[in-house]
């Protein structure tokens, strides 16, 4: 890395980069943050929905806050104060017309299942215990841990409906970091009447804000601004300024910047475009619909996710659940988590013809549509999920050595380092990058690989 720069320019106002602007402005650096958007927050941000009967509030997706990381808790805390709640979250799949515990405990399984899938289970555990496991890709991993039958019934159809391709194409770390019962041993001990049949490392308490996850990050962009940062918004980045070996000035909305130092949590793929690279790196997009009702609970679930292929959400979540003030009092809200890529079919489709499908979804849940307000609208988000597919990883490595030749620039974040990663990890990652330049130490791969082990990711907080 350069010397320690006496500005930074941060693209992006989301979790990283707004954690790294504080950091680099404690230590008396100067920053300005681009942003693309009208507000800060990016994909952990909250919108307000003015409706008949009062203030409705619908993330971008189903957020909620946990770490292992008792400094970033604190300055959760102190930002938010009495406004952050302590939540718990119950979920449950949905799938051809039975309810199941999520994570997938075997247990349950043989409580809920029908006769079939069990006698499939039941074979398939009494030869599973002789073959290997099989990381070559997702499909692999699960059928040489779990057997062909829960794959075919819970994980095959749910996957390519969220990823828009064949689980067979998809990279086993996906399943390494999201799968919750790891190993035959845990699938044995769970089989058994005794001890108790959650995963340990499932995270079911976590904090939340009052009026939404983005109030996280409105308060940090305030605490920026007081620091004496800058932060533009509706500055989309167009372009660079650049030697071989160096970020010269950074175009931004018909304006150019000057940087000693880049801190960019712009997408890895778009990074490598903008600086005369190639990459094959692709995210999967999400629709969010959301829509009030007139009940005053939908259920008592956080989330439902819904394997059936038919089904063309692969989540429904009701925001009430993590804070009762998302809300107007006797009133709650849906929202249907639709995957699919830009410019497609529902992508594309008008917000009254993708009322009726819903509608539709709610009924074949059991859930009386006719609840519904009539009011409803369409968020979207293009750069939701990395697609990890199996040669993803020499992809990224080529990608991130493309933008390593450029002494002043480090990328961090979910998009800047193409990983699937909670809000708290990425903040992490702003720390660290924000650190690497007040230190003036090159820390770049240690930044990308972050909290890169292959066990699963969603742990128990300390919150």
């Amino acid at each position: 890395m350069l010397k320690k720069p006496d500005h930074v320019l941060v693209l992006g106002a989301g979790p990283a980069g707004l954690t790294a602007a504080i950091r680099l402005l404690e230590a008396g650096i100067q920053v300005t943050v681009l942003e693309k958007a009208s507000k800060e927050g990016g994909q952990s941000g909250t919108t307000t929905f003015e409706g008949r009967h009062g203030t409705y509030r619908f993330d971008y997706g189903g957020h909620r806050f946990i770490t292992h990381n008792a400094q970033l808790l604190q300055l959760v805390e102190e930002l938010v104060g009495d406004d952050l709640l302590t939540s718990q979250r119950k979920s449950v799949i949905r799938f051809q017309g039975r309810t199941y515990d999520y994570p997938l405990a075997m247990g349950n399984i043989l409580k809920t299942a029908p006769a079939s899938l069990l006698v499939g289970v039941l074979k398939d555990l009494a030869v599973l215990p002789f073959s290997r496991p099989c990381d070559d890709n997702f499909a692999t991993w699960i059928t040489s841990r779990f057997g062909k039958t829960l794959y075919k019934n819970f994980f095959e159809g749910y996957t390519g409906k969220l990823w828009g391709i064949d689980p067979a194409n998809l990279s086993s770390d996906w399943a390494g970091q999201r799968i919750s019962l790891l190993d035959l041993k845990d699938v044995a001990k769970r089989l058994l009447p005794i001890g108790n049949d959650t995963p340990r490392t499932y995270a079911r308490n976590y904090r939340y804000p009052k009026y939404g996850f983005g109030v996280i990050f409105e308060r940090m962009a305030h605490k920026v601004e007081a620091l004496g940062g800058k932060i533009i918004y509706d500055a989309p980045v167009e372009g660079f300024d650049y030697t071989m070996s160096c970020i010269g000035a950074v175009k931004a909305g018909g304006t150019s910047y000057p940087a000693d130092a880049v801190l960019s949590t712009l997408s890895l793929p778009y990074m490598v475009d903008l600086t005369g690279g190639e990459s094959r790196l692709a995210f999967r997009g999400l629709r969010f619909f959301n829509m009030p009702l007139e009940m005053d609970n939908l259920s008592d679930y956080t989330w439902q996710y819904l394997s059936d292929p038919d089904i063309m959400a692969t989540r429904l979540q009701e925001p009430k659940r993590r804070s009762p003030f998302m809300a107007p009092k006797g009133h709650t809200s849906a929202m249907l988590e639709i995957p699919c890529d830009p410019e497609s079919k529902l992508w594309e489709m008008d917000n009254e013809q993708m009322f009726a499908k819903a509608c539709g979804v709610l009924n074949k849940l059991g859930i009386d549509s006719s609840a519904a307000t009539g009011e409803y609208f369409s968020t979207y988000q293009r750069q939701a999920y990395p697609l990890m597919t199996v040669e993803y990883e020499k992809n990224r490595a080529n990608a991130i050595a493309h933008l390593n030749q450029f002494d002043n620039l480090i990328q961090c974040g979910r998009q800047g380092s193409f990983r699937y990663i909670f809000t708290d990890t990425s903040m992490e990652m702003g720390q660290m990058a924000a650190k690497a330049l007040i230190d003036e130490v090159d820390q770049r791969s240690t930044i990308y690989e972050h909290r890169s082990e292959r066990t699963v990711i969603e742990t128990e907080s300390v919150a």
